[in-house]
């Protein structure tokens, strides 16, 4: 496959790719944060969003349009073509002018022309714009319906906080600075100030605004601010040290709920009481609260330690999940709302709903680092050790709970809504009776992610991409991929549209013995071989692979449902020599469970030396994909 990229481009930025890469990419992973495909006849509202979005997103660089592609028609995954431009200057020189006019800002993407099999292809790099620039919208619109991040691979409208951001990144001044009119020196609780220096003496005896006067502690720490003849505290001062009763004065409504719900369903019925706690104060004494009323009412487990007699009754939920996620939710919540941070206790889970979308991607929630809304009260939760090192909450989530034998949290943002959501179930995965239920469905053959994801729905009532792709740590092509075909089977339903989709448990999952009459085999526990027949069988199913060359087609219906190692290998091998594929891809067209598969065969083969990682530097890498390594020639010939 030829290209013309040109060598200007290449001096002028070396992190660009050439077209051979990002079309590998594009055709194994589908559109990503980074990468976004168009037919793009003519240049549209939806290049000009796109534009604004890569222009706008933190941390991302930028990202690639590619004018002249679209998805190729009934292809089982997402699968690229190229059909051209037709009058690829005009195309070219309206976007360069789009680009240079249509925003508050000039954007100059670098464009480039390729020709690939006589179809001509633009590629056009828009990099991320300088921080005193952002936000980049689109004039004619306005703000905030002008401007757009980069969330996954769609783009997404900027909400106020998404603006407020980019401008609080301008003016290095954030929301929580803001001066709270009427309030002064008398508003402040010197048992939270105490509260504070005890906290951060345990964490660094030297700090030396521990010697500092309350009222030169307070302006260090930005909770109050001086002008002449006046002293005023700030947003963060009072939600930090603020009197109970300034609280209420100023935030009547920024508290901390815990309520305690009957039953799995959120109470709809006014006839129906749920008990609720209001926690109002300052969070350097409502956190603590708030932790301590959860931990004293969630279910408990008892462990006997090594060598001892007496048993020790702890939280079924370890407190390290609990405290981060109290923590994360009045940290980073949006207090432009004013409304509570609530901690809903079903009888099956525990829900933490904060006010304010996660302005953290879903797909890097957990990475180090992290954007926050309010930057001087993160930074004394942080230094008083209430919050874990920057971006490392949702990692100790996830760890603490993998380490109680739970199920993962789920995180939902939802950027409608401006709400963001933790859920934690109270059972263990797999339980007997979660077996035992499964069991129903074991014509299905169900992966331990599918059976997982079922689980969750039914304890829920509901599971979207986002939801799945946290339980099973899979991309949100694979999330898709598995949910429909749950759906397929009739377990699911289908609800919403686009980035809104979400999953229902449909009668026949909820009530399988009412329907289907007595359990089958329970699903099999472990790295057993479990062949997983889909609703076509493996043969049509690699006939619906767009591209598959026929020889592969064939081998793969071949193989069978009792085929020996010695004969899947080979397969194996083929498919990776055609083309780079993910465990994913190989399990479904083969037939085969994920996990089976990667455990008998993958992996081997990766040691044997038969295949090689993609990423070889990071072989957990969501995006890992597997590729045959080349036949060695024997020793002297060419």
């Amino acid at each position: 496959m030829a290209t013309a990229w040109s060598e200007q481009s290449r001096e002028s930025d070396a992190l660009i790719l050439n077209f051979e890469e990002l079309w590998r990419r594009l055709n194994d992973r589908d559109e990503s944060a980074q990468i976004e495909a168009k037919v793009g006849q003519q240049i549209g509202p939806a290049v000009l969003e796109t534009v604004s979005a890569f222009s706008n997103e933190p941390g991302r660089g930028g990202g690639y349009l590619l004018l002249g592609v679209q998805l190729a028609p009934d292809s089982l995954f997402p699968t690229y073509e190229i059909v051209g431009l037709q009058d690829v200057q005009k195309v070219q020189s309206d976007l360069a002018t789009q680009c240079r006019q249509a925003f508050n800002h000039p954007v100059r993407p670098q464009i480039s022309v390729e020709n690939i099999d006589g179809k001509r292809v633009i590629v056009a790099f828009v990099p991320e714009a300088q921080e005193g620039e952002k936000p980049i919208y689109i004039e004619s619109r306005g703000l905030p319906k002008g401007a757009y991040r980069r969330i996954g691979s769609t783009d997404q409208k900027c909400t106020d906080d998404d603006i407020a951001l980019f401008y609080q990144t301008r003016s290095h001044r954030t929301f929580d600075e803001t001066i709270v009119d009427d309030a002064d020196l008398n508003d402040f609780d010197s048992a939270a100030i105490q509260e504070y220096r005890r906290a951060r003496k345990e964490t660094n005896p030297n700090a030396p605004e521990l010697s500092y006067s309350d009222e030169d502690l307070l302006y260090a720490l930005a909770c109050l601010t001086r002008t002449v003849g006046n002293v005023r505290p700030t947003i963060a001062g009072l939600l930090l040290f603020g009197k109970a009763a300034s609280i209420r004065r100023f935030f009547p409504m920024i508290r901390v709920d815990y309520i305690r719900v009957p039953g799995r369903e959120w109470v709809k019925s006014p006839d129906e009481r749920f008990e609720s706690i209001e926690l109002l104060g300052p969070l350097m004494q409502t956190i603590p609260r708030a932790i301590n009323a959860v931990l004293d009412d969630i279910p408990k487990a008892f462990r006997l330690p090594p060598n001892s007699n007496q048993r020790t009754d702890v939280p079924l939920i370890p407190r390290t999940a609990i405290r981060e996620a109290i923590v994360n939710a009045v940290m980073h919540r949006s207090y432009r709302h004013r409304q509570p941070v609530q901690i809903i206790r079903y009888s099956n889970r525990l829900e933490i709903r904060n006010p304010g979308h996660s302005l953290v991607p879903d797909d890097r929630l957990g990475e180090p680092g992290s954007f926050t809304r309010n930057e001087k009260i993160a930074a004394v939760l942080h230094e008083t050790r209430f919050a874990e090192t920057k971006g490392s909450g949702v990692r100790a989530m996830r760890e603490s709970l993998a380490q109680a034998g739970l199920s993962p949290p789920t995180f939902e943002s939802d950027r409608d809504r401006d709400s963001f959501v933790v859920t934690f179930l109270f059972h263990h995965f797999l339980n007997e009776d979660d077996v035992a239920w499964l069991g129903y469905f074991s014509d299905l053959q169900l992966s331990e992610d599918e059976a997982r994801a079922l689980v969750f729905a039914r304890e829920v009532g509901a599971i979207n991409n986002a939801a799945y792709r946290d339980l099973n740590r899979v991309d949100t092509l694979v999330a898709s991929g598995h949910l429909r075909r749950l759906r397929d089977a009739g377990l699911l339903e289908q609800q919403g549209k686009s980035v809104g989709t979400y999953y229902i448990p449909t009668g026949r999952m909820l009530n399988p013995a009412a329907l289907s009459g007595t359990p089958g085999t329970r699903l099999p526990q472990g790295p057993t071989p479990a062949i997983r027949p889909l609703s076509q069988g493996s043969e049509a199913l690699s006939q619906g692979f767009s591209g598959l060359p026929a020889e592969l087609t064939a081998a793969v219906a071949e193989l069978g449902k009792r085929a020996t190692p010695a004969d899947v290998r080979p397969v194996i091998r083929e498919l990776c020599a055609w083309r780079p594929l993910k465990a994913e891809e190989l399990a479904r067209i083969l037939g085969r469970d994920q996990l089976y598969l990667t455990r008998t065969y993958l992996g081997p083969m990766v040691r044997d030396g038969e295949l090689r990682y993609t990423i070889p530097d990071n072989p957990a890498h969501p995006q890992q994909a597997y590729r045959a390594t080349p036949p060695v020639a024997p020793e002297g010939l060419t």
